[in-house]
């Protein structure tokens, strides 16, 4: 199977509409002889090159109104479920996306995204890329049901996983390169998961909790009663006032969840996914990943792009291609994002925020890291045609 990518523009700030991807099913087919090969155009750069032109024929930059502006949010592994994509195969290039992602993939994902079972979708290898796919899919449904949202969106943010599909949704990185690249990072986290018995959990206290300690002393324990060389456990996530996730060695993470108490944690949930991410147990995935960025192609983002690594918006390409590796192996900076991205005067308006994701942890998440904000959320799921 060929694929040709449609390129897109969107709104009347970034463009006019959204057609983001195009297949020909048929590997058979070719491109007329005096017509240019799509496939061997870059997509993105098309985009960027057009939009500079509007805003060049126009000599000012194209403003949207602060009482329309929008921002999109893509979701990251423990989102997920069998059947999350079935209301969606109804909009357009969503089937064509899928058929792209399973050709990349050497899988067939939408079979594990509709039939599972869960314990196969769970795997890293199956996660990452049907939350990347499913995440544009609901992107595919917004230009549909809510197109306005796109034209007006001024930021984007993704949790993990999901920076690709936000990378992709700003013109960063083009479909096909981020799906290469989220195939060749699931497979060096699940092989890196598979070697080493890890644990990640959500962990809710107060201001009073001492989350890094109970870290420190789950490694001391590790170390001096298990006899363990360089146990690892370590918060792996800032998400919201006083939650972060925790991740390491098993029997790090188990000492904290029988010792909870002493540090002031309130409650831990086990979260669904295969590794301790986020943590130096996933170092061996990193080379992998950062030298195939060596060979994608990466845009200035058209619209702000939060990062992972930094909780900042992305200044240019060189600092995304420096900064996806390493995220891995870091703590994620969420509830920094959130403060960065969404903190207004109370003369400023609010923005109206999108959550293109199947499930609801960026909704909770929001809600105690920005109750304003949180007024103004909509997940696109709920959505109807």
């Amino acid at each position: 199977m060929s694929v040709s990518p449609k390129f897109f523009k969107w709104g009347k700030n970034l463009s006019t509409f959204v057609k983001r991807y195009s297949t020909s099913c048929n590997s058979h087919n070719k491109l007329a002889n005096n017509a240019p090969d799509l496939r061997t155009m870059d997509v993105s750069n098309l985009l960027q090159e057009e939009l500079v032109s509007q805003f060049e024929s126009t000599n000012t930059k194209p403003k949207i109104d602060p009482e329309e502006k929008t921002i999109v949010l893509f979701p990251g592994q423990g989102s997920q479920k069998v059947g999350m994509v079935d209301d969606l195969l109804q909009y357009p290039n969503v089937k064509e996306i899928f058929s792209v992602a399973s050709e990349i993939l050497n899988f067939d994902l939408l079979r594990y995204c509709q039939n599972g079972p869960q314990s196969e979708l769970d795997r890293t290898v199956h996660c990452q890329p049907a939350i990347m796919v499913t995440s544009l899919a609901g992107i595919e449904k917004l230009q549909v049901v809510e197109p306005k949202a796109l034209e007006n969106c001024c930021a984007c943010a993704g949790y993990s996983i999901g920076e690709f599909p936000a990378l992709v949704f700003s013109g960063a990185l083009s479909f096909e390169d981020a799906m290469k690249l989220v195939s060749i990072r699931s497979r060096a986290m699940q092989n890196a998961s598979n070697r080493i018995e890890s644990q990640m959990v959500t962990a809710y206290g107060s201001a009073n909790t001492k989350f890094k300690l109970s870290c420190e002393a789950a490694r001391d324990y590790c170390q001096q009663q298990l006899t363990m060389d360089n146990p690892i456990c370590n918060v792996s996530a800032y998400l919201a006032p006083n939650i972060v996730t925790l991740a390491g060695h098993a029997p790090a993470v188990n000492y904290i969840k029988e010792n909870m108490n002493k540090f002031g944690i309130r409650k831990i949930f086990p979260i669904p996914v295969s590794g301790a991410f986020h943590t130096k147990i996933m170092y061996e995935a990193l080379p992998e990943l950062k030298a195939a960025l060596k060979s994608i192609h990466i845009n200035q983002p058209l619209i702000q792009v939060y990062s992972n690594l930094s909780g900042k918006v992305y200044h240019d390409p060189d600092e995304i291609r420096e900064s996806l590796p390493r995220q891995i192996i870091n703590p994620v900076q969420w509830e920094q994002i959130t403060h960065k991205m969404l903190t207004r005067s109370n003369k400023e308006s609010m923005p109206t925020i999108y959550d293109v994701g199947p499930g609801n942890q960026l909704e909770s998440l929001l809600k105690k890291c920005n109750g304003k904000a949180w007024r103004n959320y909509i997940p696109v799921k709920a959505l109807c045609k």
